[in-house]
């Protein structure tokens, strides 16, 4: 009987375990979106602003590709876009849908929109003298401004004046109050400053090496955030050692001196001829461009500091961390600036 019951009970246990073997864990079910539908209201205002509706079973994330190198992702479906080329034109705006399965469908439409800019602030160099004080102020000093620039900067005429319709910045080899070398930052802070629009500036850029001239914008809240968590777009910059190398970048937080986020295009005549530097910024791109051809773009967002008011800058720094080491027989040289346009 004592032997019988003990085979019983390795039958029993052998069974209990291939009964527990044979459960299986059931898999969740991928599901994809379905139902996905993409509306477009568009303002008639000529400002190009959109607003997008997207809707899906299932969803959890929408990406929209607006067609014009720009793009968003947002949870709700619903985002606003602005499209800054002049004139009516046609974008095929294509909206991905995903749903926590990782799976996606897509819907896309086309548009037509129609953008008129229109001219809100501007600078022409038209009054010989002094640059307009109701427009531009300065900063003004050595101390090599975070970069170990070699210059002192000044409100002379001698490093700043406008003549014959063009502003000139003028960088000079000269002893001034301890420094080797004068130029001028000029900038309107507390005098002009925006959000979004598009940028041209018609300018010549300073030649020899060691100049290192910018036309730049800087967040105007940096008093009270400080740098680089107010954002800072360098529209354009070039470096006498690196001649005709024009140079666009963004410094935020994540991304920001040595590590900053831009690109360069090489093109001719920077120094001897004008060229056209512009900046098309809007809640969903930044693009630097001369001529018309792309030097950088970066895709706009709220976990970078540029939803907010900048102001402009205009000066040439001599020498420094990133201008290098000045030649020799450097005298003098200038940036001429023809005009300086914001269009929104």
């Amino acid at each position: 009987m004592l032997k019988y019951c003990k085979n019983l009970s390795v039958i029993l246990m052998f069974s209990l375990l291939a009964g527990a073997s044979c459960k299986k864990t059931d898999s969740p079910v991928a599901v994809a979106p379905t139902n996905l539908t993409l509306d477009a209201v568009i303002s008639s205002d000529g400002s190009g602003k959109v607003n997008f509706t997207a809707t899906a079973d299932n969803a959890v994330s929408y990406t929209f590709n607006f067609g014009d190198e720009s793009s968003v992702t947002v949870a709700n479906g619903v985002t606003e876009h602005i499209y800054t080329i002049d004139g009516t034109n046609a974008y095929t705006v294509t909206v991905t849908a995903k749903s926590s399965s990782d799976l996606n469908a897509t819907k896309s439409i086309t548009i037509s929109v129609n953008h008129v800019s229109v001219l809100v602030w501007s600078d022409e160099f038209n009054t010989d003298g002094l640059p307009d004080p109701a427009k531009w102020g300065y900063d003004l000093g050595a101390g090599g401004w975070g970069n170990n620039e070699l210059e002192n900067y000044t409100n002379r005429p001698e490093n700043a004046v406008v003549a014959g319709g063009v502003l000139k910045i003028t960088a000079i080899k000269e002893n001034y109050l301890g420094s080797s070398y004068t130029s001028a930052r000029m900038l309107t802070k507390d005098k002009y400053s925006f959000k979004y629009g598009k940028v041209e500036v018609k300018a010549k850029m300073p030649s020899g090496v060691g100049t290192w001239p910018a036309i730049w914008m800087l967040g105007s809240d940096i008093s009270t955030v400080s740098w680089p968590a107010c954002g800072e777009i360098d529209i354009v910059e070039h470096l006498g050692r690196d001649l005709n190398r024009i140079y666009s970048t963004l410094h935020y937080p994540a991304r920001f001196g040595a590590n900053a986020d831009g690109s360069t295009l090489l093109i001719s005549n920077a120094t001897t001829e004008f060229h056209i530097y512009t900046l098309e910024w809007s809640p969903s791109i930044i693009k630097m461009s001369v001529d018309g051809n792309q030097v950088h773009s970066v895709v706009n967002s709220s976990i970078i500091p540029f939803n907010h008011e900048f102001f402009f800058i205009m000066n040439i720094a001599m020498g420094g961390d990133f201008g290098g080491p000045v030649e020799g027989g450097f005298t003098s040289s200038s940036m001429d600036v023809d005009y300086i346009r914001v269009y929104q």
